[in-house]
């Protein structure tokens, strides 16, 4: 026992000295109770995705391995959850969503010394595959559909989803102070978020204001909205739920002049509109008012996809493009919708063609210090 004893003594001085030593008594906390007392506090990041942090440790990770000691926490024990979640999860996205959640509370533990790896990096932990990044969108004559079959006081939402890219809470949270009609731009300074229910503005998606061309058509039904449907003013927090009160004339409010809740707008306006347009079935008879046929590909998001699509298929430089969908890199751009670019690389294939489809001699006489094109 002694001896047992000096063994351990001896490797603990050995990893104190590279930097590795962990405390058994440090890693005997359960993941539940590290999570709930060192992780959950600590944790940074904008209000909506703390909620979406939260909601993944108490949906999915805490109700499996939150009764483990983390130093117990091994591979084992992760291969199962992670076929659980293939088993019951339907999203991969959201899969890999909980796993690297998981993943960045585990890595929190290594840097607080009680573990001292992270039992997600094992070669035999196999994160579910990520599906391509492809986004698909709707034709002309599908938007145009929905467009007219949404009531008059919110067509223009879709008006501006299709026409300028923007995302449904920068859609909700447009001022008419945000219209430049003289240089023809948008400015994207703000949007509605919502956390269980309570509205507040926020900073458009990554912190990022932008400007974004504004065609005329859209710059004249944003005209005739407004003489239809004056601008309200409205006050919401700033940030958080429990913000600082902001005020804002917003262009697109409810008939009682208030902000725009998305879950409340997409279930008795938008999916109205989806199925009068025939773009999903109608309500069951029988359903309730909220009772509509799940149409995950069919979201207000698709008509930033479409208007993707007609810009790279008109040409539109992707860089360009990038900046007006609030993209953090033209990559990103090209990743997501580079099949929407039928004619890519056709162009450099035909300058090559008609560059090799030329006698030797001709090319000779064109690049020659002599010819008109060089002096």
């Amino acid at each position: 026992m002694l001896e047992d004893a000096k063994a351990w003594l001896r490797r603990a001085a050995t990893d104190e000295e590279r930097g590795e030593f962990v405390d058994p008594r440090d890693g005997s906390i359960m993941l539940a109770d590290y999570i709930a007392t060192h992780w959950a506090p600590g944790r940074g990041g904008a209000p909506k995705t703390k909620d979406g942090q939260e909601r993944r440790t108490r949906l999915h990770i805490v109700p499996y391995l939150g009764q483990l000691p983390l130093r117990s926490i091994a591979a084992t024990d992760l291969r199962a959850f992670i076929t659980k979640l293939e088993s019951t999860v339907l999203s991969v996205d959201y899969q890999r969503g909980i796993l690297s959640e998981l993943s960045s509370i585990l890595e929190a533990a290594v840097d607080d010394k009680r573990l001292v790896r992270n039992p997600m990096h094992a070669k035999s932990v196999r994160w579910p595959k990520s599906p391509r990044e492809r986004r698909d969108a709707w034709s002309m004559a599908t938007a145009l559909r929905v467009r007219d079959a949404i009531n008059e006081r919110n067509r223009i939402a879709v008006v501006v989803g299709l026409g300028c890219g923007l995302r449904q809470g920068e859609v909700f949270g447009l001022s008419p102070e945000d219209v430049d009609y003289v240089r023809g731009m948008l400015h994207v300074r703000r949007q509605v978020q919502a956390i269980h229910g309570r509205l507040y503005f926020a900073l458009p998606k990554g912190k990022k204001i932008r400007t974004v061309d504004l065609p005329p058509s859209v710059a004249e039904e944003l005209k005739r909205h407004i003489e239809a449907f004056p601008p309200v003013e409205v006050e919401l927090p700033w940030g958080k739920p429990e913000g600082e009160g902001e005020k804002f004339s917003l262009l697109l409010t409810t008939r009682f002049g208030n902000a725009v809740a998305v879950n409340t707008w997409n279930t008795y306006t938008w999916k109205p509109a989806l199925a009068k347009a025939g773009v999903i079935p109608p309500r069951a008879e029988g359903a309730k008012a909220w009772q509509w046929a799940a149409a995950p590909k069919d979201g207000f998001h698709v008509l930033r996809h479409t208007y993707a699509s007609i810009m790279l298929e008109a040409g539109e430089s992707v860089v360009t493009l990038a900046r007006w969908l609030g993209h953090s890199s033209p990559a990103i751009t090209l990743g997501y919708y580079a099949h929407f670019m039928p004619e890519a690389g056709s162009k450099g294939r035909g300058t090559i063609d008609g560059l090799l489809g030329e006698r030797g001699d001709r090319l000779a006489s064109r690049n020659s210090p002599d010819s008109p094109q060089r002096r």
